[in-house]
């Protein structure tokens, strides 16, 4: 009888502990689904030239930030066109509704759609910087990365503006 219940026992640590393993096991591939579904949806917008070099499916939704293109502004009633800018690479993008009060040429914007057949990019929703200082940090890294902004250096209001000499201060 003894050797019965221990036998039981053993039994029923080994059932405890394959429900144990196999919880386990089903949260980690829980946590595997979920981090492998959110991988690419964590970047908060994509540079044109991240979009050239890597673009996502037609039909899924994502960002493309950057400064637009000064002279790319058309507007035909409710559609508005314009092209975004890392300075590197460009994208054309179109745009049917009402811009923010401070949507101008030459200023950072993040767009939200999706990428159209044609290679330019059909967006449901533009959002612009919200003072003349303000740089998102995305595009100031964009910048970075396409050599057009230094570290230490004042972000570029109007990267599209010639440039002036520099000022030389006095010792």
């Amino acid at each position: 009888m003894a050797a019965r219940s221990l036998s039981s026992a053993k039994s029923r640590r080994r059932k405890r502990l394959a429900l144990a393993l196999g919880a386990l096991l089903a949260l980690g591939g829980a946590t595997a689904l979920v981090l492998t579904a959110f991988q690419d949806s964590l970047v908060f917008f994509y540079s044109p030239s991240e979009l050239a070099a890597k673009p996502p499916a037609p039909d899924r939704r994502v960002r493309v930030g950057g400064l637009v293109e000064p002279g790319s502004l058309e507007k035909t009633g409710q559609e508005v066109r314009f092209r975004i800018t890392d300075l590197t690479q460009s994208i054309a993008v179109t745009y049917r509704g009402l811009l923010p009060d401070l949507f101008r040429e030459g200023q950072g914007v993040v767009a939200q759609g999706t990428l159209a057949g044609d290679g330019g990019f059909r967006a449901n929703e533009v959002l612009a910087k919200h003072d003349e200082t303000y740089m998102p940090p995305e595009v100031a890294e964009a910048l970075k990365k396409s050599g057009r902004w230094k570290e230490g250096e004042a972000p570029p209001s109007h990267p599209f503006a010639p440039d002036a000499s520099p000022q030389e201060s006095a010792p």
